[in-house]
């Protein structure tokens, strides 16, 4: 299949690494040195985002979110007619309905996870759409993101659908870190060190963001570049609350401990300096 695939951040490079062996690969990206790895594999790298998706039959989409969608796809109506696009960009339900309505074609096709899940095949993936046969077109072309769990590749029939899906998996990420941060404070309160609270927070409910982000903390690995920025989990944040029809406490607080990190220069750090830096 000719497969454009727009957007090569962090996460956007290691998806379309795992497309570039089996399909003919078009990649572009804003900056373009960063399409040297899928050049290298064999992919062809466009000057423009017209140029990427003249010919294709899927366009693939990873940007940083719903207004960069707008300015890159929207505004320039720039998905040929008929063409089936996938958009892989964290945005809210709301934006995936205008979306849809926008483009016939789209199929909303967020993951769940960060850099070495997406590595090892080990994302979840949710596939949106309102049209049976391009959801199940993009579900066997996105397959191999979910390879080593395919049961986390879940078929939703709307893109808003598939949007509350990331946000909720998203929502989960931001409040356990803000768990973490105050059991930390609290037991810290106590006299304990960070290695003590580490090990008492095992087999509780903060068991799974204390293994994923216990590394950043005990100086095992650093914040930058690190696998999931505070600056993208506080864009998905304000996501969250802007969606959601009553207040929601618990992501507003973890968003105030990732605006606090934003404005001292670490926005592009690994969200887990919300508790390295707290």
């Amino acid at each position: 299949m000719k497969v454009a695939f727009l957007g090569l951040g962090r996460m956007g490079t290691e998806l379309a690494l795992k497309l570039v062996d089996d399909h003919s690969l078009t990649v572009w990206n804003r900056t373009a040195e960063k399409t040297t790895p899928l050049v290298e594999r064999g992919a062809r790298a466009a000057d423009t985002p017209e140029e990427a998706v003249k010919g294709a039959d899927l366009v693939i989409t990873s940007l940083f979110g719903p207004d960069t969608v707008r300015e890159v796809v929207i505004e320039p109506s720039l998905i040929p007619e008929g063409v089936t696009w996938a958009d892989s960009t964290t945005i809210s339900p709301e934006d995936a309905a205008e979306f849809a309505a926008a483009v016939p074609g789209y199929v909303h096709t967020p993951v769940v996870g960060s850099l070495p899940p997406a590595r090892a095949g080990k994302l979840g993936v949710y596939v949106g759409g309102a049209d049976a046969s391009r959801r199940a077109t993009v579900a066997d072309v996105v397959a191999p993101w979910a390879a080593a769990n395919p049961e986390r590749l879940k078929v939703v029939d709307s893109a808003p659908a598939a949007a509350t899906g990331k946000l909720l998996a998203n929502l989960a990420l931001a409040v356990t870190i803000q768990g973490f941060k105050e059991a930390l404070v609290l037991g810290e309160s106590q006299g304990l060190a960070p290695e003590q609270v580490v090990d008492m927070l095992g087999s509780t409910g903060l068991e799974f963001i204390v293994n994923m982000k216990s590394p950043f903390l005990l100086g095992e690995r650093s914040t930058s570049p690190g696998d999931f920025t505070a600056d993208a989990i506080a864009k998905d944040a304000r996501l969250m609350l802007a969606t959601a029809d009553k207040d929601l406490p618990a992501v507003a607080a973890a968003l105030a401990s990732l605006e606090e990190q934003q404005e001292a220069g670490r926005g592009d750090e690994d969200f887990s300096t919300v508790v390295v830096n707290r």
